[in-house]
């Protein structure tokens, strides 16, 4: 029984009068928690459903798009929300009135009721001393206790648990609702610093394989202190102990922890014990917190089994799962590779149980960092990648057999990868996927776009697989879907038909007849699709002669075979070389769009080749190393250019045209790019300012901890939050930083960020020559850190507390929103959306304000 159900079947509800409307919970008769000094028991505390609510009908405007509309949130931003009474009246956004009323939950703590889709409830209770509890709710986008911001659990699947204080006497609940049903729990911690019983990662043992991987566990400090200084304690099945440091946990925080695990290898398949003690080690006496036994699966080192990998993301631990080879498959270069991608609400370990083995291949699922995740998209898209490098090195993939291919949502990601990186595939499979976040996942397209809007969109070219299609032209592609899809109409896949048609040459299509969303495992394991991926094997890069590459952010996808956009004139426009070699002319001919760098590999070009190509038409002569080059570029020539050592021609545009030479040091490039999201990255850590007012401070903190707990929701994240006076830059040289708050407040911002076109202070935000001023703007931007080139900084500023109140739920893990690399907005967004913008765009390739990439706007009342 899960640690959700073994709740419920155990919880008690009190329902008292109180000065409130809505219910009142009496949390006086919780035993006292147990003292630090002891080790936590396997008695399981006190806990208490919410069961009465007041419920408010959708009132905003959401969805799959950067600014929401939100008067409720608008009051908040802004200071005057107060607890809402039954009867009391709410303006829509679409200026119909809604009306709170009293709601109640069932037996089981559901509150269920259609209409709380994008709806708000709210609870009251009463507290007669101060006390942490620990919350766990689900169905909610997010919560405020007693004002405070909390992530939220909208696919309700009870991972989240966090500490909430609770203030002596009235303590208040708000719950913004994403699918229309609420639980709501309060529990009493078993220690201040606790092992949480859910949301574990956790690897399988192979056997006769030495152990020496990770797992991850969420540690709750359930105190108002830092927990700084703990451990982790791992045992295998009796095997010696070893120690993982626990990064310092801020006050009232869960994080999931990494825990290294070595072992001598398990000998023969079954189970494992793997016990785990919270140790803490005051004035050096050593004492245990907590202690937590698990098991773990030892796997035949031929049957399915599950891997775990550090990530470089964030330094958290992820899996993936593996159907290993079995067979003698003849191959001359190695095993090919199936890399899968699962469907929503779909575990990897699944995805990879739909394949019978294959005797020429093994077959991966990445997780996309949670079953929904990010639709194979940003972090997702990140995950699978690294998954992709992980197998090829492990198994010895011959990376001219890399095969693609995903059901559903995986689909989506099979069309998403493959236009986007489509030199590192031979062939893929969309199966029953959707094509972008327009044609099915809830983006809109506005008829008749401002500036702003249409800046914001450019934002979200990098999820546009319609506009990269044409990479496809290369790789084999195989379209699977059923003609009856009920989830994702077929139409999907007939629209990818014409438009494949209209130019590809090898590219296979089948309806099945009366097939739903899912009919079975041949959904994934079709025969005629697996063998259409079977067949497929990429050129060598020595064998391309001509490349036809599109990219719309070389930060994401830069490269296709010996082609590398390096950096753009204009970031997000879609960009395109299309580029032919003559081996025996020493000539690279080709036409450029949007394109302010350009590199050409000459390594692989160069080395004769003794690989047998399926094609033998295809010219393998070698170009010739170490002689003069010569490129026409744009219709301009540039001729007898000199080898370069390093084997990587670079070329470069200026106001003159096409010159041979390095990129400009400082520029943008694929490693440090933008746009905003993109700073969320390269183990990025989170530092809040100490420096504002006690409010300001408070918000800033808020923030900070909100961003690490929605991004450990929905990307299985574990990130690092520092406060601006503990962090230095040069212990973190080579890290990302998320700053909160402005010059003024936060001391780390001056000390990473150079001068630069944006400047953040109290009461105002100054944009190139634009200044705003104001203590309500909230500004976001994305720009190079002062102290280290490849690294980013990545701002949540404000000019004040209203506007660390404006930008707090702005939706940045949320998959196909973006931003662009900076952008100013006022309180209006959250009243009139876009309109509530002052400026936004992208900078130049040198990082400076680009006037042809940035707009701007007039605010009523400014």
């Amino acid at each position: 029984m899960s640690m959700n159900r073994r709740k419920r079947a155990a919880t008690s509800t009190i329902s008292v009068a109180g000065k409130y409307l809505a219910w009142t919970l009496l949390v006086g008769a919780w035993p006292q928690p147990l003292a630090q000094s002891q080790p936590a028991t396997s008695s399981r505390p006190s806990t208490l459903l919410i069961r009465d609510w007041l419920v408010l009908d959708s009132v905003g405007k959401y969805g799959r798009a950067p600014l929401h509309i939100d008067p409720i949130q608008a009051e908040i931003a802004a200071g005057r929300w107060r607890a809402p009474h039954a009867g009391e009246t709410v303006v829509a956004a679409d200026g119909a009135s809604k009306k709170w009323r009293s709601a109640q939950a069932g037996d089981d703590g559901w509150l269920r009721d259609e209409k709380l889709a994008g709806g708000y409830a709210f609870a009251a209770l009463e507290s007669p001393t101060p006390r942490v509890a620990l919350l766990q709710a689900s169905g909610h986008s997010m919560i405020y206790v007693n004002g405070a911001p909390r992530a939220g659990d909208p696919y309700q699947n009870g991972l989240l648990v966090v500490p909430v204080e609770l203030k002596k006497g009235a303590n208040t609940l708000l719950a913004p609702c994403g699918r229309g049903a609420l639980r709501v729990e309060l529990g009493e911690p078993l220690a201040e610093r606790q092992f949480a019983r859910v949301d574990h990662t956790l690897p399988d043992l192979i056997a006769g394989e030495p152990v020496d991987t990770w797992a991850a566990v969420p540690v709750l400090n359930a105190a108002a202190t830092p927990a700084v200084g703990l451990e982790i304690e791992a045992a295998i099945a009796g095997q010696p102990p070893l120690r993982t440091p626990v990064p310092t946990l801020i006050p009232l925080a869960t994080r999931k922890c990494p825990i290294a695990l070595r072992a001598e290898p398990p000998a023969e398949a079954g189970d494992a014990s793997l016990t785990l003690r919270l140790i803490d080690k005051p004035n050096g006496n050593e004492r245990e917190l907590d202690r937590l036994d698990l098991r773990l699966q030892v796997r035949a080192a031929m049957d399915r089994h599950v891997r775990t990998f550090v990530s470089g993301i964030d330094g958290s631990v992820q899996y993936y799962a593996v159907t290993p080879m079995q067979g003698t498959e003849r191959m001359n270069d190695g095993p090919a590779l199936l890399l899968s991608l699962h469907g929503a609400a779909v575990e990897a370990t699944n995805q990879a149980a739909a394949y019978a083995p294959k005797d020429w291949g093994y077959v991966v699922a990445p997780t996309n960092r949670r079953p929904f995740g990010f639709d194979w998209e940003d972090w997702g898209r990140l995950d699978a990648l690294e998954v992709l490098d992980l197998a090829l090195e492990r198994y010895g993939i011959d990376p001219r057999r890399v095969l693609l291919t995903g059901h559903s949502m995986g689909g989506h990601g099979t069309w998403h990868l493959g236009v986007t990186f489509p030199g590192r595939f031979a062939a893929i499979a969309p199966s029953a996927g959707w094509i972008s976040f327009w044609s099915y996942a809830g983006a809109t397209e506005t008829a008749d776009p401002t500036p702003v809007e249409q800046m914001l969109r450019r934002a979200a070219n990098t999820s546009d697989a319609l506009a990269l299609l044409p990479n496809l032209a290369p790789l084999g592609v195989y379209v699977l879907h059923g003609d009856a899809d009920d989830n994702v109409p077929v139409e999907q896949a007939r629209q990818m038909r014409g438009k494949l048609a209209a130019f590809h040459a090898d590219f296979a299509y089948y309806e099945r007849p009366g097939a739903g969303h899912w009919w079975g495992n041949e959904c994934v394991d079709w025969p005629p699709l697996l063998e259409f991926l079977r067949a497929h094997v990429r050129p060598a890069p020595a064998a391309v002669r001509r490349v036809d590459f599109r990219t719309v952010n070389p930060g994401v996808s830069a490269s296709c075979d010996w082609v590398t956009v390096s950096a753009q004139q204009h970031s997000l426009a879609p960009s395109r070389v299309s580029i032919s070699l003559d081996p025996a002319a020493r000539t690279f001919t080709g036409v450029t769009e949007n394109v302010a760098a350009l590199h050409l590999s000459l390594i692989e070009l160069s080395r004769p080749q003794i690989r047998v190509e399926q094609d033998k038409s295809i010219d393998t002569t070698p170009l010739p190393a170490a002689v003069p080059l010569h490129v026409v570029l744009d219709g301009q020539r540039l001729a007898e250019l000199a080898w370069p050592a390093d084997g990587v021609l670079r070329l470069v545009r200026d106001a003159a045209g096409w010159r041979a030479g390095d990129t400009p040091a400082g520029w943008k490039n694929p490693r440090r790019c933008g746009p905003f999201k993109d700073a969320f990255r390269n183990r990025f850590v989170l530092v809040y300012g100490t420096h504002g007012s006690p409010d300001e401070n408070a918000w800033m903190l808020y923030r900070a901890r909100f961003d690490a707990e929605t991004f450990a929701y929905r990307g299985n994240g574990s990130v690092d939050i520092v406060a601006d006076a503990d962090f230095d830059p040069a212990r973190e040289p080579d890290r990302n930083v998320i700053l909160y708050g402005n010059a003024d407040t936060n001391h780390a911002w001056t000390r990473l960020l150079p001068p630069a076109p944006i400047e953040v202070r109290r009461g105002q935000v100054r944009v190139g020559g634009q200044t705003f001023r104001g203590d309500d703007l909230a500004c976001l931007f994305v720009y190079p850190r002062a102290d280290r080139s490849a690294a980013l900084v990545g701002a949540v500023g404000a000019s004040g507390l209203t506007g660390l109140r404006v930008a707090h739920r702005l939706p940045v893990f949320l998959s196909g929103v973006a931003y662009p690399d900076w952008i100013v907005m006022g309180p209006e967004i959250l009243s009139a959306g876009a309109k509530g913008v002052r400026g936004c765009g992208f900078f130049g390739a040198d990082w400076l304000l680009s006037d042809a990439d940035s707009v701007w706007q007039a605010v009523p009342g400014d």
